[in-house]
Formats: C-alpha cells, sequence, structure tokens
C-alpha cells in the first residue's frame, strides 16, 4: 500500500506532534511547512519531549518547505491530505483559505482543520464544495516553547469527524474521517477517535477555549493561578462557561453540568499552564478571538442566549487585537497635539 501524500501547515506544537505521529506510523509521507523555524529544523531538527513519545532528538518531517507549494504550476504529486494545525486568525490577512488554495487538488484533497474554534470550516467548504473537509478537535498540551524546541506534556486527544459538506454523499465523507483516523493512529503512541458530532466536540473544547483560555489571556493568570486567585473562577469562568453550555444546547448540543469543573481542573493547579491564547500574548503575536470567542457569543445570540461574560471578554480581546495591530504598524493613529498650550 503507497503512502498518503500528506502536506502539513503549520508544525509548532501541535503541528510538530501530528508530523511525528503520521511518520512513525509509516502510513504517510509529510511534507511540512515551517516558516521562523525553517533554518533552525533544517541545521538541528526538533528537540521534543512528550508524554507520548519521551524524548526526541532532530526530528525532521520528511521534507520541509518555507512556503505552501502551488501543485498545479509545479507539477508536483497532489496531496491527499492538507493538514492544518496553524493559529486562525480571519481578521489579520493573508486568511488561512488564501494560504492553503495553491495546494488543493479539487475533489481528491482532504482537509483537515486541527484548529480552533466555531464556524472555522464555512469558508473552506465554499471555496472547495468537491473536497471534504475534517474538523480534528484536539486536547495536546504541546508547545514550541523556544525555537525548535516541543514540550508536549498531555496525551494527544484528538477526535476526527466531517465537516457537512451538503454537496458530497455522507458515506464518502465518512470514509475520508476514518481513514484519516486510521493513519494518524497507526503508530501506536496516540489513539485518534472517529467521532461524527463534530458540533458538539466543538462546542465541549469551547469550554475550556472560550473561556479558561481567553480569561487567562486577558488577566494573564495561567490556570493554575486562575483556579487559586480572589473570585476568578466564580466571577468569570463559570458564567462564561454557562454561557457556553446555554449556547451549544441551543445549537442543538447539550453539554453535561459536571463538564464545567471538569474543564476547570483539567491542568493540575502546580502546571501552572498559560494556555494558547496566553501564550500569543505574552509574545506580542495576534491571538484567535474571533473563531474562539466571537463565533459562539454571535451563535448564541442568534438563538436568544444573552452572552454577557463572552460580549465582554470578545470586546476586551478585540482591544487587544487592535493593539497589536497598532504596534505592528497596521493601524496608524493621528500624532500626538499638546492640549495644553495656549495660542495669543
Amino acid at each position: 500500500m503507497s503512502k498518503a501524500n500528506v502536506l502539513l501547515v503549520g508544525c509548532g506544537g501541535i503541528g510538530t506532534i501530528a508530523a511525528l505521529n503520521l511518520q512513525i506510523g509509516q502510513k504517510a509521507t509529510v511534507t511540512a511547512v515551517l516558516r521562523s523555524n525553517y533554518d533552525h529544523v533544517k541545521n538541528h531538527g526538533f528537540h521534543i519531549r512528550s508524554v507520548d513519545h519521551g524524548i526526541v532528538e532532530g526530528f525532521r518531517p520528511d521534507t520541509i518547505i518555507k512556503s505552501i507549494p502551488d501543485v498545479a504550476k509545479e507539477g508536483i504529486q497532489p496531496y491527499k491530505y492538507i493538514i492544518c494545525t496553524t493559529k486562525n486568525v480571519p481578521d489579520n490577512p493573508p486568511t488561512l483559505l488564501d494560504l492553503i488554495k495553491p495546494a488543493v487538488t479539487p475533489g481528491y484533497s482532504v482537509i483537515v482543520l486541527i484548529q480552533n474554534g466555531l464556524n472555522i470550516e464555512k469558508p473552506i467548504v465554499a471555496a472547495f464544495p468537491t473536497n471534504v473537509v475534517l474538523s480534528g478537535v484536539s486536547f495536546c498540551g504541546s508547545h514550541q516553547v523556544q525555537l525548535g524546541k516541543i514540550v508536549h506534556e498531555d496525551n494527544d486527544d484528538v477526535a476526527i469527524g466531517p465537516f457537512d459538506n451538503p454537496a458530497l454523499d455522507p458515506a464518502l465523507q465518512e470514509q475520508a474521517a476514518r481513514e484519516f483516523v486510521e493513519i494518524y493512529g497507526a503508530g501506536g503512541k496516540c489513539q485518534p477517535e472517529y467521532n461524527p458530532n463534530v458540533g458538539w466536540a466543538r462546542w465541549r473544547k469551547l469550554l475550556y477555549n472560550a473561556c479558561l483560555n481567553s480569561i487567562c489571556a486577558v488577566t494573564d493568570l495561567d490556570t493554575g493561578r486562575i483556579q487559586l486567585a480572589d473570585a476568578v473562577v466564580d466571577g468569570l469562568v463559570r458564567p462564561a462557561m454557562e454561557e457556553i453550555r446555554a449556547g451549544g444546547k441551543a445549537c442543538g448540543h447539550d453539554l453535561p453540568a459536571d463538564l464545567v469543573d471538569k474543564m476547570i481542573t483539567m491542568d493540575p493547579i502546580t502546571m501552572y499552564n498559560p494556555p494558547s491564547m496566553q501564550v500569543d500574548l505574552r509574545k506580542g503575536r495576534y491571538c484567535e478571538y474571533e473563531n474562539i470567542v466571537g463565533e459562539p457569543m454571535r451563535e448564541g445570540i442568534k438563538h436568544g442566549v444573552p452572552m454577557p461574560t463572552l460580549t465582554v471578554l470578545y470586546n476586551v480581546l478585540r482591544a487587544i487585537q487592535w493593539r497589536t495591530k497598532e504596534r505592528n504598524g497596521l493601524i496608524s493613529i493621528p500624532d500626538p497635539v499638546d492640549h495644553t498650550a495656549t495660542s495669543n
């Protein structure tokens, strides 16, 4: 059986572990698109400390490239799977759609979105109606802590299912999802799960990402300190999570009440884990607030669910994003004027 030709877009914490799983399973050949870490990985490989794989020195995907290839123009072998593990920041172009478009072979490539948030598939399905698009909801706890150094602290737990594409046969979409699960888990170091209930899985993870992740980001308190700090859990985290539960239920995805406590205490206090959005803000990077906080907020409001906590979080994150854009020269503001000066 020939190996699946895979293009991996985004080789940070999540993407590197995905590449490692795919390669040790020996059912895929991985071409990884690297940007800031390309030179380091080319010369030294990745240093990985993983709860699933142990210490791995000098790991490199089968092929590393600096930019996404144009399959048609370059005459290269079409990619069976295009796996996207990048941050999803639609308010800061280029969008993911713009990035992957040259690599997609219509009617052939399966696009796998191992990304956070809600409604991330809509522009992809609209642009590629003949391609299967898969959802990957990952609890992996993997970060690139410095150039080429990956720390992976939580078992790779990923739920795979097809986003509904009304233009395609549901059986075809299910088959693509099951085949990807088999390829991803072939190495035996992780146990990916086929989960057709994509909406439920995504709303479930929003309990963590839209609430704990975002609150850690705006307060700059990690998940341990959030649990220790006065009134933060009961005053902010629980209300936000209950809004997510109500929004999910209104959209047909009933999340059990006990998931709230499970998500709050998922990270042990003494792990002092800064979630991804908090890490991004500490490093001056753009954050994924639109799909992680904005979309569930909008879906809830559309279905008549009050979203006061999420609305405040969304607007605070939107202001922080504006600040980051200004610092990066994307926004111009008037020069300061001395308003104390008086004229004769």
